[in-house]
């Protein structure tokens, strides 16, 4: 198969022998004529040597993603072998396993398919595509799906309308690629949750913290809990049926607040519970709500680009003294921020300014990041985006 040819600057090669996914549009010298979004294309050295393959994107400063730094074809087989060693990876970490039936198989540049996402939720699998190149590739991708995961799937659904660089006026619609089944109920170590893939945010639930959840129920036993930016109840599923006396979940979307409900139904658990739809800031900077043992700060991304990213460290901080405030003597605060933007030593500086601010004595128990099915590629490490606390509050 001979692909379209785009020829790099003298000396723009260094990334790529460095086994970066990315090529930015400033390091291209010249472009095949014709070559249109998503485009399979070869990327060679300022000599002419060959250099990798990968999907083309204009007007966006990564003009290459790259697939592969070896020369071959860009066909069925190659997605079936890509999902296949994707799989095996996974089987590696322990998932599924009879206790978890969702998890994340494909994770962009973690293994090696920048620009794809896929999502299992037991018997339904979601595609989420970041590139017109794996959005055109889309067809070929589900049928490696059902071949590497063979009867285990009822549907493969592309939810990609909201992530596509170039699709400002939604013109590239989300659908069903096999099957027609909206709704399953997954399960994460025992805790089951009730998952809609048309209407959840992202694909449906939030994989990366599963590990952070779980670490959770090592110290919740007969523990008051606060949640905030509960969502679905993640983390205040896993508190209950740890032993929580007392699980108070907070968010701002009534229809996350539905959503948890129905799964604190599907969940046999002992403590009490109790659900607030609020704005969060405004829960934690009340002055009559209680202290608890327990505080999980887990928001959305504060800052999604570079320009801003200081506003979002002053979020995180204003936030982070709040819930610091609220953590009784003796307690823990999971604190987490998920903007890529936003680096490790950036988020830990932040969090010192809030603890300095807050008055308290705080102790760093563990660190926290996404888990092992949301892979960070060793040559690009952008790809780690979660960060995460275990601070003890005196």
């Amino acid at each position: 198969m001979v692909y379209p040819q785009i020829i790099l600057k003298k000396g723009k090669d260094v990334s790529v022998f460095r086994k970066h996914p990315w090529i930015f549009s400033g390091a291209i010298h010249k472009t095949a004529r014709g070559v249109s979004n998503g485009d399979i294309v070869e990327v060679l050295s300022a000599e002419g040597d060959y250099l990798a393959t990968g999907h083309w994107q204009s007007g966006t400063s990564i003009a290459v993603r790259i697939l592969t730094f070896n020369r071959c074809a860009i066909d069925s087989d190659f997605w079936t072998t890509s999902l296949g060693s994707a799989a095996g990876y996974r089987r590696a970490m322990g998932l599924p396993c009879s206790d978890t039936d969702a998890y994340r198989l494909i994770h962009g540049e973690g293994d090696g398919l920048p620009g794809l996402v896929i999502d299992v939720y037991n018997d339904i699998a979601v595609i989420q595509c970041h590139s017109a190149g794996m959005y055109k590739s889309s067809g070929d991708i589900s049928d490696g799906l059902k071949k590497v995961l063979g009867g285990s799937l009822n549907t493969i659904y592309l939810r990609s309308r909201d992530t596509l660089p170039e699709n400002p006026g939604k013109v590239a619609d989300d659908s069903f690629l096999y099957g027609k089944k909206e709704e399953t109920l997954m399960t994460e170590n025992g805790v089951t949750f009730r998952i809609n893939v048309v209407t959840g945010q992202k694909t449906g639930f939030f994989l990366d913290q599963r590990e952070n959840r779980h670490l959770l129920s090592a110290f919740a036993n007969g523990k008051t809990v606060l949640n905030c930016f509960c969502y679905t109840g993640g983390f205040s599923l896993y508190a209950l049926k740890a032993g929580a006396t007392y699980v108070e979940s907070v968010d701002i979307s009534q229809q996350a607040m539905t959503l948890l409900e129905e799964n604190l139904s599907l969940n046999t658990y002992n403590g009490k519970h109790k659900s607030v739809c609020a704005n969060v800031l405004h829960y934690l900077g009340d002055a009559d709500t209680e202290l608890y043992d327990i505080v999980v700060v887990d928001p959305p991304a504060f800052a999604k680009s570079l320009h801003k990213r200081h506003n979002a460290v002053q979020a995180y901080k204003r936030l982070n003294v709040l819930a610091l405030k609220k953590v009784k003597s003796g307690g823990l605060l999971f604190t987490f921020s998920c903007s890529q933007v936003v680096g490790t030593q950036l988020f830990y500086d932040t969090i010192i300014a809030a603890g300095i601010e807050s008055g308290r004595a705080v102790r760093v128990v563990r660190s926290l990041s996404q888990g092992p099915d949301h892979p960070v590629n060793l040559f690009h490490p952008e790809g780690h985006y979660l960060k995460g606390l275990v601070l003890f509050v005196e």
